[in-house]
């Protein structure tokens, strides 16, 4: 029992000495522990009472903590910045994504953050721009946000979001643009309305932000056009930003032809008329006719044509068709430069008379200058000064088109541009000073006679020629004989299987022309003769020109009783027997044949060439008998021609299909002789023949 006792004793001691060390170290550790520092106070000055002055003190903190405190602030508002970046995705972060070699990322995650960022873009693009349409006025700074973003870098979807920014500040600029001209004002010390400011500050800021849209259209058409020595070729995304942007840049004029920068507009799209890409041409060819046809004032019309006739000039005229073709549509037909030159001289006779007989005073002369300035006004008022402003136009516009022409069949030797030189001569002959006529129409007859000329360029000339003569030159001494004889001859070269065929509406302008408008200066036997080779044509045609042809045939015989002699089958008639061979109609001799050909289309396939076939043969009756409906009758020859058109393979009325039938087998058939020993005799020949082999079985 003594051990036990022992060992509690030695236990117990050990307890008191381990608390006894304990409690040392606890002294120890308050004894070294570091003084917290000591509080310091700033003076403020006291506060005056009536018991006296109060002095007034503040704790001062240390520069160190305020240091850390701010510290701490900054890094809480990175952490929050840093964490809205990082639930936004924005271009920046995905650049850096993609030029980072330390960070690869797979086909799908390029890709979906490639959608994500471009959604991100979308929907700013949508917000700013409805912003915009919603109240153009308050929000047209939202326009520098967009052509901002326009400024796109990032190489995964910068084309993608210049085309969405292009589209949407279209219809921007379609929709907030003003009917009108906006105007610089320069009135620095003059007080207006806070309205006026407004709507000041309104048109300035629209006027920059489009003139800069413009520049950057500019720069993607111009990457299209390419210069000398440069060998860079462009991307399909570039090409595809230069297509969007070109169509951008024409229906912004068309739509407001007018506004401001409209001249820098038709700089830039015009060469594309020339462009080597057939679907740039085509494009911009419909938008320039369509700025022809709509425009009332005739200012735009004339600007392009300005621009148009500057280009040709520099480029010797070698150009491509399109370039010319805009200037078939022009709208010349109220035109006369043999009036506006009258008028001119006839002025300038009366201001000499005036100027002789009146010597006008200072005073005299102020007087007049303001009963002019009045009378400008009124005809403002009665929209007479813009008739005027007009009719200007319309004489410049006519004066660029023929100087055009005129230069290039004279120089030129490209069969297109002289055809549509051509054709533009023959629809706007009217136009053409009489002074010119003789000099025009000989030099189409040495067009006629190169060889180089193609058949619708002949065409082309012939119908200029007829033109001429049929209107204001129909006091011309000019013997037309050469030009009908052209036509006859090229008559027989047009067929359903050649491509003349496709001119045969040219050919029936002309022939209505010479035969119909110039009847009374045709001779009879000329007419005959036409009407015969016109007749024997519609044999060789599709049924359209087949009707167009019987329509012709069938006017003349309405106008001139005297070709009914074709209809008569006593051949007794005439001065000898048809010559089809020669080249002119007056020595034909065609009055003592007759339309057979009547026979053989009166068979024809569609039922309104029989209906044609029958009128004709009838004698052309009105009524009754023979006659035609009146919606078929009232239409011209041209009209009947494209009306029944086969070119979108459908018969118009339906033709219906062919029965099959079943072929006879022919019998033989045998030889009677009026001499049997004449018989006898052709047979045995014909035996020895067929023994030496000559015939085969």
């Amino acid at each position: 029992m003594s051990n036990i006792e022992c060992r509690r004793s030695s236990k117990k001691r050990k307890r008191n000495d381990d608390e006894e060390e304990e409690i040392a170290l606890e002294k120890q550790y308050e004894e070294h522990q570091i003084a917290p520092p000591p509080i310091k106070f700033r003076n403020l000055l006291p506060i005056k009472t009536k018991q006296g002055l109060v002095p007034q003190q503040i704790v001062q903190e240390d520069e160190e903590s305020e240091k850390e405190d701010d510290e701490e602030e900054q890094v809480v508002e990175e952490n929050e910045t840093d964490e809205e970046n990082d639930c936004d995705i924005t271009l920046e972060s995905l650049a850096e994504d993609e030029t980072d070699p330390s960070k690869p990322l797979s086909a799908a995650e390029l890709f979906y953050q490639r959608n994500k960022a471009l959604t991100q873009r979308k929907l700013e693009i949508g917000v700013l721009s409805s912003q915009v349409l919603e109240n153009p006025e308050e929000k047209v700074t939202n326009l520098r946000l967009l052509l901002k973003i326009m400024d796109e870098q990032t190489p995964v979807i910068y084309i993608t979001v210049r085309k969405l920014v292009i589209i949407s500040l279209l219809e921007i600029f379609k929709d907030i643009i003003p009917a009108y001209r906006i105007r610089t004002h320069k009135d620095e010390g003059i007080l207006l309305k806070k309205s006026t400011l407004k709507l000041r500050k309104f048109e300035t800021e629209l006027l920059q932000h489009y003139k800069k849209f413009l520049q950057k259209l500019e720069k993607a058409c111009m990457a299209l056009q390419k210069k000398k020595g440069n060998t860079a070729t462009l991307s399909k995304e570039g090409k595809a930003l230069g297509h969007l942007a070109l169509s951008a840049m024409c229906d912004l004029l068309v739509t407001h032809p007018y506004f401001n920068f409209s001249e820098n507009i038709t700089q830039v799209i015009v060469p594309f008329l020339n462009h080597k890409d057939a679907t740039l041409r085509k494009m911009v060819k419909e938008k320039v006719e369509t700025i022809f046809k709509e425009d009332k004032k005739e200012e735009l019309t004339l600007k392009i044509l300005r621009v148009l006739n500057h280009y040709l000039k520099s480029h010797a005229h070698n150009v491509k068709v399109e370039m010319l073709e805009v200037t078939l549509v022009l709208r010349l037909r109220d035109v006369n430069l043999e009036k506006e030159k009258e008028l001119e001289v006839k002025q300038k006779k009366l201001m000499s008379k005036k100027q002789n007989v009146l010597q006008i005073s200072k005073k005299e002369r102020k007087r007049k200058k303001q009963l002019q300035h009045l009378e400008k006004e009124l005809l403002e008022t009665k929209a007479e000064e813009n008739k005027q402003a007009k009719q200007r136009n319309l004489t410049e516009i006519t004066k660029i088109v023929f100087a055009v022409y005129f230069r290039i069949l004279k120089s030129s030797t490209n069969n297109k541009a002289v055809g549509v030189c051509l054709e533009g001569l023959a629809k706007f002959a009217h136009c053409i000073n009489l002074d010119y006529y003789m000099d025009m129409v000989n030099l189409l007859d040495k067009l006629l006679k190169e060889e180089w000329i193609g058949f619708k360029e002949q065409l082309h000339c012939i119908q200029t020629v007829f033109a001429i003569l049929s209107g204001q030159g129909e006091s011309l001494t000019l013997d037309p004989t050469r030009f009908y004889n052209n036509i006859y001859k090229n008559l027989l070269e047009i067929s359903a299987s050649s491509k003349a065929h496709e001119h045969f509406l040219i050919v029936l302008q002309i022939l209505s022309d010479c035969l119909i408008k110039r009847r009374k200066k045709i001779t009879n036997k000329r007419m005959i003769g036409f009407v015969k080779r016109i007749a024997i044509l519609s044999l060789h045609l599709l049924h359209n020109g087949s009707l167009g042809a019987l329509g012709l045939v069938r006017n003349i015989m309405q106008l001139n009783k005297n070709v009914d002699i074709l209809l008569d089958t006593d051949n007794s008639f005439g001065d000898g027997n048809y010559m089809p061979e020669l080249d002119d109609a007056e020595y034909s001799n065609a009055a003592s044949t007759s339309l057979y050909e009547l026979a053989l289309l009166n068979k024809h396939y569609h039922p309104i060439v029989k209906k044609f076939v029958k009128n004709i043969v009838s004698g052309v009756p009105t009524s009754g008998e023979g006659s035609l409906v009146p919606e078929i009758g009232k239409l011209r020859p041209e009209e009947l021609f494209q009306s029944y058109d086969m070119s979108e393979m459908a018969f118009n009325p339906s033709v219906p299909v062919p029965k099959k039938g079943k072929v006879e087998k022919k019998k033989r058939t045998e030889l009677f002789f009026a001499d049997q020993s004449f018989g006898d005799e052709c047979n045995a020949k014909f035996n020895n023949q067929l023994k030496c082999g000559i015939f085969c079985t």
